[in-house]
């Protein structure tokens, strides 16, 4: 399993190994935005992993102060008591970082800063940042992902959302993205990178916190998965498993029980993790060589 929380979509995506999506919640991140640094109230980015869990069993709006249940029971009437407390409920994921310098050890250390996922009371907004470093959740939502997680589960927080419609609504962006890959840093033919088939076609694009447009990614109506591009300077930040994943997505929407891609030779080894497997030899297209692979 793998978790994802997207900061300028305020939400927590959980996806099993091979790519399905099995939950999207909205959370509520920090309202100081993004940071690592100790004493920022911001969420840290990067790489994560649940270390561990607190509070299995306890009832729905329980308070925990310093991770350990406080007997009392969030309600209004003590919420009005206390109207500076960061209530704390339900259920703790607690985070670790998975990269020293970044998000772990020193200063920036992701555990020693007490990042949780954790319950919140029922006025807390989801959808919008407002926490002061947690990601908050729904009660019921924390306790249902709480329940699912093991242990030392990946969570990556990131930078970018990845949102899916068709050519009339993405199609600019699309095309954007895939000049800059396909046309001007691989020397794919303009001529052959747009055809017919984008217009019936379903088309994910992965956006930044400023709304740029940093990749993409195509359903035919037949299947066929393609045009999968990511802009160089967003490569090896996951946006390539999320546009996939969100394809993958669609797909099962429309309850395509057969995909298929031509993956470049040297991609191909991204694709089989998600259970895609070679069909037929290698072969030429645009110059670059690939493999039809296939997922069922």
């Amino acid at each position: 399993m793998q978790i994802r929380i997207s900061l300028p979509q305020q939400t927590l995506e959980l996806h099993d190994g091979r790519g399905k999506l099995l939950r999207r919640y909205p959370v509520s991140t920090a309202k100081n935005g993004a940071g690592e640094q100790s004493g920022s109230f911001c969420t840290p980015r990067g790489r994560h992993i649940v270390r561990a869990k607190v509070g299995a069993g306890e009832t729905a709006n329980k308070v925990f102060v310093r991770r350990r249940p406080s007997g009392e029971v969030w309600t209004p009437q003590l919420a009005e008591q206390f109207p500076d407390r960061d209530w704390i409920l339900t259920r703790i994921l607690w985070l670790s970082g998975k990269e020293p310098g970044h998000n772990r050890l020193g200063e920036v250390d992701t555990m020693r800063r007490y990042i949780y996922l954790h319950g919140s009371p029922d006025t807390a907004e989801m959808g919008t940042p407002g926490s002061i470093g947690c990601i908050r959740m729904r009660n019921g939502d924390i306790i249902e992902l709480f329940d699912m997680v093991p242990l030392y589960t990946p969570v990556d927080i990131v930078e970018f959302g990845v949102a899916a419609g068709s050519w009339e609504d993405l199609g600019e962006s699309a095309r954007l993205v895939r000049e800059a890959v396909f046309v001007d840093e691989q020397k794919v033919p303009r001529s052959i990178e747009m055809d017919q088939r984008d217009r019936v076609s379903r088309h994910v694009i992965a956006r930044d916190g400023n709304g740029r447009a940093i990749g993409t990614g195509r359903l035919l109506p037949d299947g066929q998965l393609g045009r999968l591009a990511v802009l160089a300077d967003w490569r090896g930040k996951g946006v390539g498993r999320a546009l996939l994943e969100r394809l993958l997505e669609e797909a099962e929407r429309q309850d395509q029980r057969r995909l298929a891609l031509h993956a470049q030779t040297q991609a191909s080894g991204f694709y089989r993790r998600f259970g895609f497997v070679d069909e037929g030899p290698e072969f030429m297209e645009a110059g670059i060589p690939h493999r039809t692979m296939v997922k069922r």
